[in-house]
C-alpha cells in the first residue's frame, strides 16, 4: 500500500471506522462534528469553509449510510452555487458564510437525525471566522445566499432518477453474469448527467469473447492471485472496498481536501473543484452501469468457483469496474487542477483499480477499460461551462 493510502487509513481510523458494515453505524458513534459534546470549534474553521464541509459530509455518512455519489456532488454543487451567489453582491458577504449555510443545508437534507449537530457547526464557523465591517449582518445576509442556493439544488436532485432504471432480467447463457435472484444494484444506471450527452457516450468496446486467449488469460490472472495474495494485496483490497464503496468516497475526498489545503485554494474555488470531481465521478458511473447491463459480463469467481474472495461479490455484472470508472473520473479532474501531483494521482487511481483484481472479483480489462471511460469524462468535464451545467 503506497504512503498516500496508508496515511488516508490513519485518517479513516476516526472517521470512517463505523462504515465497514451497515450494521456497525449509529448515532452511538462519536461524533466530529463542531458543536458535538466532545469536539472543539476553536481551530475548526482556520482552513476553508467548502473543504471542511465536504470533511463533514464524510464523518456523517460513516455514522449514517447514505449514497455517497448523490450526497457529495450535491453539497459540492450548492457550496459552488452559493460562492456565485454571494459574489454577485458588492460589498458581499463572505462567500464562506454562504458555504457554510448551503453546506449545513444539503447535509440537514440527507442527515435529519443530526441536524441539531449540523446547525451547530454552522453556528460554530459563524462565531470562529472574523472578516471587517457588521459582522453579525453580513452572517445573516450570507447564510440567507447559502440556503436559497441549497432549496434549489436540494429540488433539483430529487429529479435526478438515480436508481430508478431497471435493468432488466440478465440474460443466460456461457459469458454472462450469474443472477442470484436478489436485489441488482443500479448504481447510476440511466440517471442525469451533468457533462454527458448520454450515458452510452463513452460506452466501451465489448471485453474479450467469453472462452477466448484473451478472457482465459485474464481469468488465469486473477485465479493466480487468489491462489498466491499476499497480505498487502488484502490490505489494498479491504482498504479500497471499505473507503470507496457506495456508502463511503472517503479516499478520494479526502484526497481533494489534502490538495486543496495544500495549495491554499480559496473557498470559491476549492467549491468549483469539488463539484468538478464529483460530478466527473457521478456521470463516470453513470457510464460505468450504462457499460455493465449492456453487456452483462461474467464474474471471474462465476467462471472459476475456485477463486477465493476477501471481500463480497457486488450484485451487479464485471464489465467495466466501478471502482476504476470513479477512480479515473475524481483523479482525471485533479490531476487536470493540480498537474504537479499527476503522477501521484495515476498511482492512486491504479491502486484502487488493482484492488479489485487483488480481491478476485474483477479482470484487468475491467480496471484499464474503468480508468479510460473515467478519464474521459473528466476531461469532458474540465471543458465543460459550469455556468450551463445543473441548476444554476
Amino acid at each position: 500500500m503506497t504512503r498516500d493510502l496508508r496515511a488516508f487509513a490513519l485518517l479513516a481510523v476516526t472517521t470512517l471506522v463505523s462504515a465497514c458494515s451497515d450494521s456497525s453505524a449509529g448515532p452511538e458513534a462519536p461524533s466530529t462534528l463542531p458543536g458535538a459534546p466532545n469536539a472543539s470549534a476553536v481551530k475548526f474553521w482556520d482552513a476553508n469553509a467548502a473543504a471542511n464541509w465536504n470533511e463533514q459530509a464524510t464523518s456523517l455518512a460513516a455514522r449514517q449510510p447514505v449514497n455517497v455519489s448523490r450526497l457529495y456532488v450535491y453539497l459540492s454543487l450548492a457550496q459552488l452555487r452559493a460562492a456565485e451567489d454571494a459574489e454577485t453582491i458588492r460589498p458581499h458577504p463572505p462567500t464562506s458564510s454562504a458555504i457554510g449555510a448551503a453546506s449545513a443545508a444539503v447535509l440537514s437534507a440527507y442527515f435529519p437525525a443530526f441536524t441539531a449537530e449540523i446547525e451547530a457547526a454552522l453556528d460554530a464557523q459563524e462565531a470562529a471566522d472574523p472578516w471587517p465591517g457588521a459582522k453579525h449582518q453580513d452572517a445573516v445576509a450570507g447564510e440567507a445566499i447559502g440556503r436559497a442556493a441549497a432549496a434549489r439544488v436540494i429540488a433539483y436532485s430529487a429529479s435526478d432518477l438515480v436508481g430508478l432504471t431497471d435493468p432488466g432480467v440478465p440474460p443466460i447463457g456461457p459469458g454472462y453474469w450469474v443472477w442470484n435472484g436478489g436485489p441488482i444494484a443500479r448504481g447510476n444506471l440511466g440517471a442525469r448527467p451533468f457533462f454527458l450527452s448520454s450515458g452510452n457516450e463513452f460506452r466501451p468496446p465489448p471485453p474479450p469473447a467469453f472462452g477466448s486467449p484473451a478472457y482465459l488469460a485474464a481469468l488465469a490472472e486473477v485465479r493466480q492471485i487468489s491462489d498466491t495474495r499476499t497480505p498487502e494485496q488484502l490490505a489494498i483490497a479491504q482498504y479500497w472496498n471499505t473507503n470507496q464503496s457506495p456508502t463511503s468516497n472517503a479516499a478520494m475526498n479526502n484526497l481533494a481536501v489534502e490538495l486543496i489545503r495544500g495549495q491554499r485554494l480559496g473557498d470559491h474555488e476549492s467549491a468549483r473543484v469539488l463539484f468538478l470531481m464529483n460530478a466527473a465521478e457521478f456521470d463516470a458511473l453513470i457510464g460505468c452501469f450504462d457499460a455493465k447491463y449492456y453487456y452483462w459480463f461474467i464474474r471471474p469467481p462465476q467462471a472459476d468457483p475456485a477463486i477465493t474472495l476477501p471481500i463480497g461479490l457486488p450484485p451487479h455484472p464485471s464489465y467495466p469496474s466501478a471502482h476504476s470508472c470513479a477512480s479515473g473520473g475524481a483523479t482525471g479532474v485533479l490531476a487536470a487542477v493540480f498537474p504537479n501531483e499527476s503522477a501521484r494521482l495515476d498511482s492512486i487511481a491504479t491502486e484502487a483499480s488493482l484492488s479489485r483484481l487483488y480481491a478476485g472479483i474483477h479482470y484487468r480489462f475491467d480496471f484499464v477499460t474503468g480508468l479510460a471511460l473515467g478519464r474521459a469524462v473528466a476531461a469532458k468535464a474540465m471543458a465543460a461551462d459550469l455556468d450551463a451545467v445543473a441548476i444554476r
